[in-house]
This record gives structure tokens, C-alpha cells and sequence, in this order.
């Protein structure tokens, strides 16, 4: 019972640092929604049941890039690399997303914008490209994500989590028993309070975080390199990320 009591207030201040570290509203963190449990308190109230979007019936989900299968990309930072194997079989537009903004070459020269060691190993996140540019303000990082150059808009993509167990994701909507969890090693897209606010930001899971499980969704796992992601630091960035196999898988994708 005493250690169920710890890890409850471990949790809670890991996520109280990251919600008063300076973080706007537009920040995507990998924690400014609580656990699933109290999910209801941010939820725009419903009068009637809703149906939620699906891939086939969704206008917009049907132009993003999509990924049908598995999918390899090798980061770089510091010169040392971190293999990433990528699901697109639960997490198909999470996926997709992600290589494709790996082929454009949006992760290249990025920053590591925020590292969470304290009170226990939580995160490190990074993918803001606003990072690229060194003279841009660090206390104002984790405010932006990809912007699409044929909208001229950022691009968003749904909270996509498939339930343990089901033959396809649940789109724009937190689950209790998500398929990918967050293991040691996942790899997940931060988000802002609204479930559908994900774009490019993502983070590398540096523990078991079982209280992020089925609130954000994750898309792939660290399978090398674990020891590189553990030695990131604050401001470290990403030499390049590259697409080593699986490319043909990609549908959508803008190059």
C-alpha cells in the first residue's frame, strides 16, 4: 500500500513540473492532461452519444499520410544513432505522420527542447521546428509544430490509440487498455489539452509510464540506441533522422 501511495505522488509531481515550467497553452507536453481517470474534466460536454471519426469516413484523415505496415528510421544525435521501429499497423496516421516528416527532412537540426530526469526518468521531447533556429527564444519552444507548405497551416493529426484487442484505432477519444504502451523505449506524440492538437512534437519514453497509457498516442519503440536517448540533454539536437526501411509503405506522403 506504501509503495502504491509513492508512485501515485511520484506521478503527480512529475507532471506538476512539467505543467508549471513556463508552458503556454499551445505547448504540446507529454503530460498537461492527468491520467485517465479524470479525463472527463477536460471534455467538451456531449448531449448525445457522438460518432467518432474513422479513417474511411473522415475527409481530412483520408489526405494524411498513412503508414500500411512497419517501418524503420535511424536518428542521429551527436553523431551516435537510435534505431526506431514504427507500427502502422495500430497506429497507421501516427505513423505515417511521423515518416513522412522524417522524408521531408523536418527532424534535421532539431532541438531537444525539454528532458525530464527528476524525481524519476520521464521523457525527452523534441520536434518543434521553431527549434531550428538557434537565435529562436528557448522559453518559447514547445509551441509549434509542422506547417504544411501546400496549406500554409499546421498540420494536425488525431489522437489515434487502438484498444488491446480491436482490429482497428480509436480515433479523437483517450481508451483504459491502449495496444502500444508506454514502455521503456516508446516513442509517442506530445499533444496539448486537445486530444486531435498533435503534429511533430514527439518524446522517447524513459521509464514505464503506465499513467500516460491510452491518453497519448504512442507509434513506435527505441529497438537501438536506447543509451544514446538516456545521455540527451536540454538542448541537444538532431543531427538527421532517416527512413531505412519501409518507405514503400508510406501512402501520402509529400515526398
Amino acid at each position: 500500500m506504501q509503495l502504491k501511495i509513492q508512485t501515485c505522488l511520484i506521478s503527480f509531481i512529475l507532471l506538476t513540473a512539467l505543467m508549471v515550467g513556463g508552458c503556454t497553452s499551445g505547448d504540446r507536453v507529454a503530460s498537461e492532461t492527468p491520467p485517465v481517470s479524470d479525463q472527463e474534466t477536460i471534455r467538451t460536454p456531449l448531449t448525445e452519444t457522438p460518432t467518432l471519426p474513422t479513417q474511411s469516413t473522415s475527409p481530412l484523415m483520408k489526405d494524411l499520410p498513412t503508414l500500411t505496415g512497419k517501418a524503420t528510421v535511424v536518428m542521429t544525435v551527436k553523431g551516435a544513432p537510435i534505431t526506431i521501429e514504427l507500427d502502422g499497423t495500430n497506429a497507421p496516421i501516427t505513423a505515417g505522420n511521423f515518416v513522412d516528416l522524417v522524408q521531408r527532412g523536418v527532424y534535421d537540426s532539431l532541438v531537444f527542447h525539454r528532458v525530464v530526469r527528476q524525481p524519476e526518468p520521464f521523457v525527452v521531447q523534441g520536434g518543434d521546428p521553431q527549434s531550428k533556429d538557434p537565435k529562436f527564444p528557448v522559453e518559447r519552444l514547445g509551441t509549434s509544430g509542422f506547417i504544411d507548405p501546400k496549406t500554409g497551416s499546421e498540420r494536425t493529426i488525431p489522437l489515434e490509440i487502438t484498444p488491446k484487442g480491436a482490429k482497428s484505432p480509436l480515433y479523437s477519444e483517450t481508451t483504459k487498455s491502449p495496444e502500444l504502451k508506454h514502455l521503456r523505449g516508446a516513442v509517442a506524440m506530445a499533444r496539448s489539452q486537445s486530444p486531435d492538437s498533435a503534429s511533430s512534437q514527439f518524446y522517447f519514453a524513459l521509464a514505464d509510464l503506465a499513467f500516460l497509457d491510452g491518453s497519448y498516442a504512442v507509434f513506435g519503440n527505441v529497438t537501438s540506441g536506447m543509451d544514446v536517448v538516456d545521455k540527451i540533454q536540454q538542448g541537444d539536437r538532431i543531427d538527421t533522422a532517416k527512413v531505412t526501411s519501409g518507405a514503400e509503405n508510406l501512402k501520402n506522403g509529400g515526398k
